[in-house]
């Protein structure tokens, strides 16, 4: 969660606080490119920090409206990941796919988004994304390469523009559990934020990608069975998140076009083109000399989670949430959800110091509030207060925290049937508190760390070396694409995560 998340104006305490956000699912293409509404050309700012292969030219019209979208984007992951060692080796793969790409008179702008979902997508005109979660997933230059040449193969095969023109975009939005906040009683309460997911690529535009991707990357020189090995490390980290739950997975690559196994047997199908595997580079001693010190999950402005705790270290807070409840921190709060239809949200806003917590849990921001049920007292030395509300099948537990001029809020929402209402908010609540300067100075970013396995290490001691995830051993397999059974040697260079 950012810090400018908290500072939210009067409207938007007054409405719905969540809104709706404009959210991407993986390998999107942006169906409507309308330079109205609220996205402006004047709201644009051309980056100096993505890495480009050219300039996109002025008049061409595709480009000038995929332009206006690029701040939606950085909005929806993060902004731009500025790393040049980084930029240096992307631009080395995306120049070596342009020398073979089916449009030759067609400019590429690549960037690097500061997200830790694994994703990838393309604009019509030539605008290329990639997170830099896709790139700690990836483990050679060639899987690099078969992704981005999926992508060019949306630009060049139009699909964008097919989409466009088939339907007009799709609003997918869900009511989240800040409804109760929003002054709309009659409103359906859902336990995650809203989302707008925007027109997706059918999957015979997927397939088409794929095999223009994997011919282009197998032309440039690399291993045409990379795509194929790609795609079995996002099923993988697809299943390993889904049970770790450590981000938002709507904005992940396969989010909308689950990992079949044909689609893998297609992808390894066109690569036989090429013969046996063993053909082309895999240049992974480049790539992992890139990615290494490559931000790993979320960033010190959104805050960290470990564990079952949630920790902010430049707003100086945390709190935990109960062992089976999974935290997914965003730019616009904290969420976490657990057995039985229970959800945790966080956020908070500035108000006036001279109001009292009583009277702004009165002041009208709470849908179904129940008056009689307010109470005051002291969190972990913070001034609080507590109420309950109910809206629509659902029943909720207000907890407000005041911390100079900020004010936190924990809302835990809970079906009417349900008895665990008292049994999640009660521990919640109880676990905030401000942190020491100590502890804000201990917290920091997880990185991707390439060590080389010395003799007598195995994957049992190497993976005991990650400082800050959990499940180890599983993560370590998937980060560096090792199967079940699949063992280390001596000299070899591997992916672990650490804060150093």
């Amino acid at each position: 969660m950012t810090q400018a998340s908290y500072l939210l104006n009067r409207a938007a305490r007054f409405g719905v606080v969540a809104g709706l956000m404009a959210m991407l699912a993986g390998c999107q293409a942006l169906s409507s490119l309308s330079t109205s509404g609220e996205i402006k050309e004047s709201a644009f700012r051309p980056s100096e920090t993505p890495v480009t292969v050219d300039s996109v030219s002025r008049n061409d019209r595709l480009a000038e409206l995929a332009r206006a979208q690029h701040p939606r984007i950085l909005a929806t992951y993060g902004g731009e990941y500025a790393d040049p060692k980084l930029e240096r080796m992307v631009a080395k793969v995306v120049g070596s796919l342009t020398t073979v790409s089916g449009n030759p008179g067609q400019a590429y702008r690549i960037t690097i988004l500061n997200s830790p979902n694994v994703n990838a997508f393309a604009l019509p005109g030539g605008y290329l994304y990639v997170t830099r979660g896709l790139l700690a997933l990836a483990n050679d230059s060639a899987e690099l390469a078969a992704v981005i040449a999926h992508e060019m193969g949306h630009v060049t095969a139009n699909h964008g523009l097919q989409r466009q023109q088939k339907e007009a975009e799709e609003v997918l939005a869900t009511k989240v559990v800040t409804d109760v906040l929003g002054g709309n009683p009659n409103g359906n309460v859902a336990l995650l934020r809203g989302k707008l997911r925007l027109a997706q690529f059918s999957r015979n535009q997927e397939l088409e990608a794929d095999a223009i991707g994997i011919k282009a990357s197998g032309q440039a020189g690399y291993d045409p069975y990379a795509a194929g090995r790609f795609l079995q490390s996002m099923s993988a980290y697809t299943d390993f998140r889904s049970v770790s739950g450590a981000t938002d997975a709507s904005l992940d690559f396969l989010a909308s076009h689950p990992n079949a196994p044909q689609r893998i047997e297609l992808a390894q199908r066109h690569a036989r083109q090429f013969g046996q595997q063993g053909q082309g580079a895999r240049d992974r001693d480049s790539f992992l000399a890139g990615i290494d010190g490559i931000l790993y999950g979320d960033t010190p402005e959104e805050g960290f989670v470990r564990g079952n705790t949630f920790m902010h270290p430049r707003l100086g807070v945390s709190f935990s949430v109960p062992s089976g409840f999974i935290i997914d921190n965003s730019a616009a709060a904290v969420t976490a959800t657990g057995p039985g239809d229970l959800a945790i949200r966080f956020d908070g806003v500035a108000i006036n110091a001279r109001t009292q917590l009583p009277d702004y849990i009165r002041s009208g921001w709470v849908a179904g509030l129940d008056p009689s049920s307010i109470r005051t007292l002291t969190i972990n030395g913070s001034e609080a207060a507590t109420a309950r509300a109910a809206a629509d099948g659902w029943k909720f537990d207000i907890t407000v925290i005041r911390s100079g001029g900020q004010v936190y809020r924990l809302l835990t929402a809970a079906p009417l049937n349900s008895d665990q209402l008292d049994a999640v908010a009660v521990p919640v609540g109880a676990s905030f508190k401000l942190l020491s300067a100590r502890e804000k100075a201990a917290l920091k970013p997880l990185r991707v760390r390439v060590v080389t396995v010395k003799p007598g290490q195995n994957i049992g001691s190497i993976s005991a070396m990650m400082v800050g995830v959990d499940r180890k051993l599983e993560l370590f397999r998937v980060l560096n694409a090792l199967p079940a059974g699949a063992g280390i040697s001596a000299g070899d260079k591997v992916k672990i995560i650490t804060d150093s």
